[in-house]
């Protein structure tokens, strides 16, 4: 399994409306990706623990089958579209990847 975690950082002025189209185009586009398995994304927990990090606007969460899987997500029309109608919104993304074997 491949877990693909984004983590996005709005630009200063963003509003409200601009994150929840950013949360619905990430489960509305990206989830329609066939290579898909599971997909999340969401505002931030606001949980007050040293530990967590709660700076970011978005978070999301793709589970996929693999890294071929991965990479096909990764040039589908529908995450190209994704980028496209989000990018001038974001400040800063951060991408961890990992397999679970």
């Amino acid at each position: 399994m491949f877990v693909h975690t984004v983590f996005f950082w709005m630009k200063p002025g963003v509003t409200d409306a601009d994150r929840k189209q950013l949360v619905g185009d990430c489960l509305a586009l990206l989830g329609k990706v066939p290579t898909v398995k599971q997909i999340w994304a969401g505002r931030p927990a606001q949980t007050p623990r040293e530990v967590v990090d709660n700076s970011y606007d978005v978070g999301l969460t793709v589970i996929l089958a693999d890294k071929a899987a991965h990479d096909v997500y990764q040039e589908h029309p529908l995450h190209l579209d994704f980028i496209k109608r989000n990018k001038m919104n974001w400040d800063r993304v951060r991408v961890y990847d990992y397999v679970q074997e």
